[in-house]
């Protein structure tokens, strides 16, 4: 069976089927991960009955250089998953990831969703978008400069400024516009908040359903999680309250981050981490993980969610992520500067 149908068969419900015949255990790979793992576990397990290597995984909330610098050399660690370019970076500062060169993830990911050295892949993509009432916005086109604008003042929502996900953005606005411009801009953003930063993304929603405010910024992921969730229902009437505006879709394009992925250094399983990470750079594999986040796959190759597609074009900022993170002290500094969550 192709690796397509098979991992489309896995994930479809065949599990059982395929386990009555598993393949011979040929080693492990290690992973560390900040990725929800009961989302990530099916693509494992297809790997694993693909390939005959079995997987450990290790969740972090925080904390994973520290550990991994803790290890050192007897680190047990071959891959690591994490869930912003923040993440990935520092892993590279801090010296515990080595290079990759392979023509299967040179193929799948884009040059600027991966390391210009090779120590870090990206495999999907989500963008920071701005949440917008249908009721009380008209907009259609958005940008992230338009933030700043008094029209909006009161009327803005957002989690902490320090969060990761708000600090690439801000790293990207250095990026394009300088040290200053962000700084006067931060304080324009923050003179505009209904609120002091609180929450996380989805809550940014459940204030806009509340009526607390019209905009916030949020991943685009999250709606796809809101619209599809059975367990709390009530976030089903939050994702529809909103429409999602892809800020600056008509200039540079919109900022994303992405979900991705590393080596260690000191991998004691090399050659079973290589294959596991041209597995997970699959666009059938991208696919089926983008399915079940609502990202976007990073490989051209790859399909994008019909939920993920009803929220319309995103064009991507082009600027490589790592020029991005580049800026990601600087952005935290400015937040403080401006006492931005105050």
């Amino acid at each position: 069976m192709s690796r397509t149908k098979f991992v489309l068969a896995m994930l479809a419900g065949a599990v059982a089927g395929l386990a009555a015949n598993p393949a011979a255990a040929d080693g492990v790979v290690n992973i560390y991960s900040y990725r929800e793992p009961g989302l990530f576990v099916p693509l494992l397990e297809a790997f694993t009955e693909e390939t005959g290597i079995q997987t450990q995984i290790l969740n972090f909330s925080d904390g994973m250089l520290e550990r991994v610098k803790a290890e050192g050399r007897n680190s047990p660690a071959d891959i690591f998953l994490t869930t912003d370019i923040g993440r990935l970076v520092e892993l590279k500062d801090g010296g515990v990831t080595q290079p990759v060169r392979d023509e299967v993830l040179d193929e799948h990911i884009p040059p600027q969703y991966r390391d210009s050295d090779d120590e870090w892949f990206g495999l999907t993509m989500r963008a920071r978008v701005v949440y917008a009432s249908k009721d009380r916005v008209p907009d259609t086109e958005i940008t992230y400069e338009d933030l700043a604008d008094p029209k909006w003042r009161g009327r803005l929502c957002t989690r902490s400024g320090q969060h990761h996900y708000n600090i690439a953005l801000f790293a990207s606005m250095i990026a394009h516009h300088g040290e200053e411009y962000t700084q006067n801009w931060l304080e324009g953003v923050k003179a505009n908040l209904a609120h002091p930063p609180t929450g996380n993304d989805r809550q940014q929603a459940q204030a806009i359903y509340a009526g607390e405010c019209d905009i916030a910024l949020g991943n685009t992921y999250y709606v796809g999680l809101m619209l599809t969730n059975e367990e709390n229902a009530e976030q089903k009437d939050w994702a529809a309250a909103i429409k999602i505006l892809f800020p600056n879709a008509n200039d540079r394009g919109t900022h994303v981050n992405i979900s991705g992925m590393a080596m260690a250094k000191n991998s004691p399983n090399p050659e079973n981490a290589r294959k596991l990470m041209e597995f997970l750079a699959s666009p059938d594999a991208q696919a089926i993980y983008s399915n079940q986040v609502f990202e976007y796959p990073l490989s051209p190759n790859s399909t994008v969610n019909e939920i993920v597609k009803s929220f319309g074009t995103l064009i991507p900022d082009s600027l490589p992520l790592e020029e991005v993170a580049k800026y990601r002290d600087l952005a935290s500094e400015l937040v403080d500067r401006v006492g931005f969550d105050n």
